[in-house]
């Protein structure tokens, strides 16, 4: 069934888990990003939007859908800049702050979607939204942090300020998609070819080349560009125009926990009493800040 044809509780709900299925592709970063090899971040960044831009634009003139990437000026300055930006300011971050501080600083993204979208038309921000994102940030703190603490040193402030501008980039994007929805989300696809695009000449003036060497690397590589620098766009843009917005930054947070067990797994880390509390407070968080969509009684029959 299409989301036109659905009531709009059922719109909610169904956007909401579509756009929690981003967060699950996210969580693949940490894994592939780690099987792709030495390749340089604004190189891998030019092949993942590449092949992720290109393979939706190849999918829209299949389905006869071109004309959804015809949009004003204003809107691919949007989109492209949200892509890009988010990236080109992480990457800064990490290169001119400890990764440990920078990562940190970014993760106040899913807090500052939850705080921006009591801005949008027709939500509310409610006390349960405030207390599962706020425990949700102290997990993935423990996680970065590993529980040792951060000391934050003014010769790092270019990579700090680099870090907020990241976190303020995404979340700014993720918040103002909403006041777009009659954008269409097939417009995505244009805005990964931009990024794409200005990642070339990012790698161009700053990195040496290094290509994936091997089939695994070069796989990493296309599960990247599939999922979660591809489709994960795709469907997120989905959820933070139709669906809950609240419980998408909240349940972000998982995306960190998500990847760390990952990692895990693949015998990339331990799992330690620090993880399992992380696990705790983020499953907790996302479980409070959803308390309204978890609790919902279905409307009477006849309605």
């Amino acid at each position: 069934m299409s989301l036109q044809a659905m009531s709009p509780p059922a719109v909610r709900l169904r956007a909401t888990l579509i756009g929690l299925s981003a967060i699950g592709m996210w969580a693949t970063l940490g894994v592939f990003g780690a099987g792709s090899g030495a390749v340089p971040p604004f190189l891998l960044n030019a092949l993942c939007f590449g092949l992720s831009g290109t393979l939706a634009v190849l999918w829209l003139a299949a389905r006869g859908r071109l004309s959804a990437l015809r949009q004003p000026p204003a809107v691919w300055l949007f989109g492209t800049a949200g892509l890009f930006g988010f990236h080109f300011f992480y990457f800064t971050a990490i290169r001119n702050a400890p990764p440990v501080d920078a990562n940190l600083i970014n993760y106040t993204w899913p807090l500052l979607i939850v705080v921006f979208s009591a801005l949008l038309p027709g939500e509310r921000l409610r006390l349960h939204h405030v207390v599962g994102t706020l425990l949700g940030l102290a997990g993935a703190a423990l996680l970065v942090t590993r529980g040792q603490g951060l000391a934050f040193d003014p010769a790092y402030a270019l990579g700090y300020g680099a870090a907020v501008a990241s976190s303020l980039f995404w979340s700014s994007y993720s918040v103002l998609s909403r006041r777009l929805g009659s954008v269409a989300t097939e417009a995505v696809a244009g805005f990964c070819l931009g990024t794409a695009a200005l990642s070339v000449l990012c790698h161009l003036a700053l990195e040496d080349t290094v290509w994936p060497s091997g089939a695994t690397e070069w796989g990493c590589v296309a599960a990247l560009g599939l999922f979660p620098v591809g489709l994960a766009f795709f469907t997120w843009d989905i959820g933070v125009k139709r669906g809950d917005i609240q419980v998408l930054g909240a349940a972000a947070y998982s995306a960190p926990l998500l990847s760390t067990l990952l990692l895990i797994a693949f015998g990339f880390g331990a799992f330690t009493a620090a993880v399992a509390l992380a696990c705790l407070l983020i499953t907790a968080g996302a479980v409070v800040a959803a308390k309204d969509m978890i609790l919902r009684r279905p409307a009477p029959a006849g309605t």
